[in-house]
């Protein structure tokens, strides 16, 4: 069976965390779901997946959104940025994920003065647009190795896949489908003002759009 390594940087969240890592998993069919949190000890139960202390074998990797950023070092993200840089599988990155993979590939990230939480579209290099929902205040301003494919009019480095390598990287959430978002209404992950910020919640791109149609196949 496959194994799915999932960077879990949402671990101690109920909604981004949880129901987000259930949306993502739910497009990797017959894969061994392994939940690496180097963040935080403070995991919650997701009644599904194998927690691990360090990256095993794996397949395929996806690192997740987290409310740390890259743009505020931390000592565990050195792990991260390691396996990043040595993995030979199929590599994936939303938000954070996107962040940093752009910056252990010789990119550079800032930090906004002001947080962007909306949906915004998305233009790609072959001219097709997307809306899609962004939360998050990190911007790659230089992708390193990364080609950028795709943009926002509030962030110009919002896609990207590797040359050579199969790795695709999007800065917006993919998995933030709409019960996603009322389940974070729901448990109080997100209060009504910041629901609203997301109108109907409706994204053109699911995880399987996004990040699924992978380097390999471009």
């Amino acid at each position: 069976m496959p194994r799915l390594l999932v960077v879990d940087l949402l671990a101690e969240r109920e909604a981004f965390g949880k129901k987000g890592v259930e949306e993502i998993v739910r497009h990797f069919p017959g894969h061994e779901i392994l939940l690496w949190a180097p963040h935080t000890d403070d995991c919650i139960d997701y009644q599904f997946g194998k927690r691990i202390d360090s990256p095993e074998d794996y397949d395929v990797i996806v690192i997740t959104g987290s409310r740390r950023n890259v743009s505020q070092w931390e000592p565990w993200m050195d792990e991260v940025a390691n396996l990043i840089r040595t993995c030979e599988v199929p590599l994936y990155g939303i938000c954070f994920g996107h962040q940093i993979i752009c910056k252990a590939l010789g990119g550079d990230v800032i930090r906004a003065e002001e947080t962007s939480a909306f949906i915004s579209n998305v233009t790609y290099s072959d001219g097709k647009i997307t809306k899609q929902l962004f939360t998050h205040q990190d911007h790659v301003i230089n992708s390193g190795e990364m080609e950028v494919i795709g943009s926002a009019e509030h962030c110009e480095i919002a896609v990207c896949k590797h040359p050579t390598r199969p790795i695709k990287t999007v800065q917006f959430h993919p998995e933030a489908v709409k019960s996603v978002l009322e389940y974070s209404l729901e448990c109080g992950d997100m209060n009504e003002e910041e629901r609203a910020a997301f109108a109907d919640g409706i994204q053109d791109l699911d995880v399987t759009t996004s990040l699924l149609i992978s380097a390999i196949a471009e």
